[in-house]
């Protein structure tokens, strides 16, 4: 029963140092989450940057409640990928949907982690 529990408790996934440094994404999570696969790691990361660029791209269009929703989602996602930055963005934009300096601040946080990943994939 205790091996039941233990399965489907949630991941702690609070904002604590990373064990990659100050990467825009911490590998050493992203390679726990793949099982080391590395074609895995870098499909993954690819389909991640797409959708945080269109975010970005469709939060000025959005009303505050879409642009809440939207940002929950690419929270997620970037937990999942150890994209810690931009999930505590994503975050901050889900409860403040309407605050400029939220969003702008997403919006760079995505860039940083965008970057980071174009360079990985050279």
């Amino acid at each position: 029963m205790a091996a039941l529990s233990i399965a489907f408790e949630a991941p702690e996934l609070s904002y604590q140092p990373r064990p990659s440094g100050g990467r825009p994404v911490d590998l050493v999570h992203l390679a726990r989450q793949t099982g080391g696969d590395k074609s895995l790691e870098t499909e993954v990361l690819a389909l991640f940057a797409k959708q945080a660029r269109e975010a970005v791209a469709q939060m000025a269009t959005l009303d505050d409640a879409a642009r809440s929703e939207l940002a929950h989602r690419l929270a997620g996602a970037a937990k999942a990928i150890g994209a810690f930055d931009v999930a505590r963005r994503a975050a901050e934009v889900e409860t403040g949907p309407g605050n400029a300096a939220a969003v702008s601040a997403f919006a760079g946080s995505v860039i940083d982690a965008d970057s980071f990943i174009v360079g990985l994939m050279r």
